[in-house]
């Protein structure tokens, strides 16, 4: 069951729609979103936040914005080497494929890898 990653009153979320980014402000039409892989960003005055997220739903209301993500990890809590040794992993699995077989499952892991690293680079200071 998926816990809160965060329970904070923020300005603006920007999320990875599986079509596209998109972005929510307060007062913002209400929708519903599957989420796809990549980085949650938000911020409260002037300071950004960042998150990984790895699939799941995103339900905007005016007043509220409810994320629910199968992964979700915060730019402090990612070890950088590891996630520098998984796409290192990834990327020779990349080279090792010969055809269709294993390509998807080696590109998501490649594509995980890459959206850790960038978080954790962009930790609070």
């Amino acid at each position: 069951m998926p816990l809160p990653l965060l329970r904070e009153e923020v300005d603006e979320v920007i999320a990875p729609g599986e079509l596209g980014y998109f972005g929510v402000l307060p007062g913002h039409t209400p929708f519903l979103s599957t989420l796809g892989v990549g980085e949650i960003t938000y911020r409260v005055g002037g300071a950004w936040q960042h998150l990984t997220s790895f699939w799941g739903f995103c339900e905007v209301l005016p007043d509220r914005v409810s994320i629910l993500a199968e992964i979700g990890e915060r730019a402090e809590d990612i070890d950088a080497a590891r996630a520098e040794a998984a796409k290192a992993r990834a990327e020779q699995a990349l080279k090792a494929i010969k055809g269709e077989a294993g390509y998807e499952e080696a590109r998501l892991a490649y594509t995980k890898a890459v959206t850790r690293l960038a978080v954790a680079r962009k930790r609070r200071g």
